[in-house]
């Protein structure tokens, strides 16, 4: 086995969130290298946000063109199921990872490309392909990147089962003709919808409602949606069994029904990618890893940090890549010394933004975009908070589309008078997000906000409505 190569900082995971950990510290001066043993990249831009999205798009497209007269009537087939497909390779550079090994090599970080191992303070060992080995050893910190994995329930038959994850359902080749999605989360939701667009016969099932995280005004209306565009949509329906038969699934889900597919997607959640890296041998369960606002995995030493999914705190890679960003900087303080074991709220060096202003969005048709707290979760929080809601019916909502659909949601903190949470469901609200984002992070008091006059005609006139309903 080599010497150990010294460097300032170690990062395993070569995802975007991984990206930005590594670029962050170099551009502060410091020395990183990247590991990988998959693509480079990682299932963003591979196997969820892009290719998902790509394979969504389409449809939504056609349908706003049905939407609207005098463009309805211009359409004249349903969606080209392999150019959708073409384009959405397209979109992961036919799952090649060169062109990110080029940047990551342009910009002075390392790049080793295997399986990492914590074999000690600091001190990382890489198993290559060839089976050999390299050992590095951090001068300043090792950050894991590692992402996530899916969580497969423990139902009967289902394991050793050829069905799909989330990967297989978005680098697909072709489209089955009909398609079993288990589980009601953003995910099976959104490839739900995209395959039903694509010619499957999609059925949905769901242990309760679907996107159960969000308002229910705003997941009904994307129920509704699914079930009049003839998906089958089984809510509060358990799954008792899985078997394969006859080339394709059949699903037991209790009374004496079943679901029969050529496909099975189980799409049932994620959970942090932490088994395997070692964490036990230097004292710490995989299972229960967390991190403080900087990133530091507490009881580690103070060398050890978490970031995007591994960190299991948000689930995104939009928010993941927010705290690579406050994660380096923080990194690079230290290292400096210029940052002690703590950082203040809202600092560079602090995700701040984790606990109270997060930025989702559903891509279905339609869709839903919320950031920050629904009113549920704001007095569970112990926030005095009230709601204001409304259909989403101004000028702009109906030029967009004929027969629009749409739900608005402020909740406030009624203490301070600031918002603490905003929910849009209609089509393309997620545009309108990041107005509501800048709002809550930056306190924006409801009679300044109320000055921020929305252009007409457009769909953000539902902020006006909505501050009338409240009473300003």
């Amino acid at each position: 086995m080599s010497e150990p190569q010294s460097i300032d900082v170690i990062v395993i995971g070569a995802g975007a969130v991984g990206e930005n950990v590594a670029g962050r510290v170099v551009e502060r001066g410091l020395s990183a290298v990247l590991v990988e043993s998959d693509l480079i990249g990682g299932e963003c831009s591979y196997w969820a946000c892009m290719p998902s999205k790509a394979l969504l798009r389409p449809g939504t497209v056609l349908n706003a063109a049905r939407g609207v007269a005098g463009a309805r009537e211009a359409v004249t087939g349903p969606l080209d199921a392999q150019q959708v497909l073409e384009r959405r390779t397209s979109f992961t550079s036919g799952w090649d990872d060169s062109s990110q090994e080029e940047w990551v090599t342009s910009t002075g970080i390392a790049l080793e490309r295997g399986w990492a191992k914590l074999t000690g303070e600091r001190e990382v060992v890489i198993s290559h392909d060839d089976g050999s080995e390299t050992i590095y050893r951090a001068n300043h910190a090792v950050v894991l990147a590692t992402g996530s994995t899916p969580t497969v329930p423990p139902i009967d038959g289902l394991a050793g089962l050829d069905y799909w994850t989330t990967r297989e359902a978005t680098s697909a080749k072709e489209i089955p003709a009909s398609l079993a999605v288990l589980g009601g989360g953003v995910a099976g939701v959104e490839l739900a919808q995209a395959y039903a667009r694509l010619g499957a016969e999609v059925t949905v099932i769901a242990r309760s409602g679907i996107l159960g995280n969000y308002p229910k005004e705003a997941s009904g209306l994307v129920l509704d949606a699914l079930r009049g565009e003839g998906l089958t949509v089984l809510t509060d329906t358990a799954t008792n069994a899985v078997r394969q038969e006859d080339g394709g699934f059949v699903l037991d889900v209790g009374d004496g029904r079943t679901v029969t597919a050529e496909k099975l997607l189980v799409s049932t959640g994620r959970h942090p990618h932490t088994a395997g890296l070692g964490l036990e041998g230097i004292g710490l369960d995989p299972t229960t890893l967390s991190r403080d606002a900087t990133g530091r995995v507490p009881d580690a030493g103070g060398w050890l940090y978490a970031v995007g999914d591994a960190g299991g705190v948000v689930q995104l890679t939009h928010q993941g890549k927010y705290e690579a960003r406050t994660t380096g900087d923080a990194i690079a303080a230290r290292a400096r010394g210029t940052l002690g074991d703590t950082a203040a709220d809202w600092s560079a060096y602090a995700s701040t933004a984790d606990r109270s202003a997060v930025p989702q969005v559903v891509f279905t048709d339609p869709e839903i975009a919320m950031v920050g707290r629904t009113l549920e979760q704001a007095r569970e929080d112990g926030v005095n908070a009230s709601e204001t809601s409304l259909e989403i019916a101004v000028a702009g909502s109906a030029l967009h589309s004929d027969g629009y659909k749409g739900w608005a949601q402020m909740v406030v903190d009624e203490d301070r008078k600031v918002l603490v949470g905003v929910t849009f469901a209609g089509p393309e609200v997620s545009e309108m997000l990041h107005a509501a984002t800048i709002a809550i992070v930056g306190e924006v008091p409801l009679d300044r906000l109320w000055h921020a006059v929305p252009a007409y005609p457009t769909v953000s006139e539902v902020w006006l409505r909505l501050l009338e309903k409240y009473g300003l």
